[in-house]
């Protein structure tokens, strides 16, 4: 029940910010399913969260299409979030990551752009691969490293996706291969 609920919320904000012309890409542990699913859907995992990257000059348009969708904004740290009113949980609303900018100032990378993304089969927009991958690593959280764990699994990281990493990147890859041997 819970999984359909966040399917349903990211289809719903995703659509509407594609009815308004805003760029944006979905991220995080949607982003991850999204690739995961394309290559086994039974080896996805939920989330409770929606986490979408767009650029902060949408910040505007993009309170005034979640306002209209009845989601209530919060403005934290280092990001914006909005609450859903049928589950107003801040564990479970939509997160917003600023595209190219740094999420924490430790992180060695800055966020993807939003040119770095792909329709995904289900008509939301979705980072690519290589942008993913590239973020998961740069944050390396657990639950990142869960997520890379997880792309590792069904077989999505080629040599030439490796290859385009840099060293330290390349590294924390490693060191999750190692983890999950």
């Amino acid at each position: 029940m819970a999984v359909d609920r966040v399917e349903k919320r990211l289809k719903r904000v995703t659509a509407a910010l594609d009815a308004a012309g805003i760029r944006y890409a979905v991220i995080g542990g949607n982003a991850v399913a999204a690739w995961v699913a394309q290559a086994d859907p039974s080896a996805t995992r939920s989330t409770r969260d929606v986490v979408i990257l767009v650029d902060r000059t949408d910040l505007d348009r993009i309170t005034q299409v979640m306002q209209h969708l009845g989601f209530q904004r919060h403005d934290l740290r280092r990001l914006v979030l909005f609450t859903d009113p049928e589950e107003p949980s801040k564990r479970a609303g939509i997160h917003l990551v600023w595209a190219d900018e740094k999420v924490q100032p430790s992180y060695l990378l800055p966020a993807p752009s939003v040119d770095e993304t792909v329709r995904d089969p289900e008509g939301f927009v979705v980072l690519d691969l290589p942008a993913l991958v590239r973020m998961k690593l740069t944050s390396f959280r657990d639950i990142d490293r869960v997520h890379i764990a997880d792309i590792l699994s069904v077989g999505l990281l080629d040599e030439t996706l490796r290859k385009a990493l840099s060293d330290e990147l390349r590294e924390r890859l490693v060191e999750v291969e190692t983890s999950i041997e």
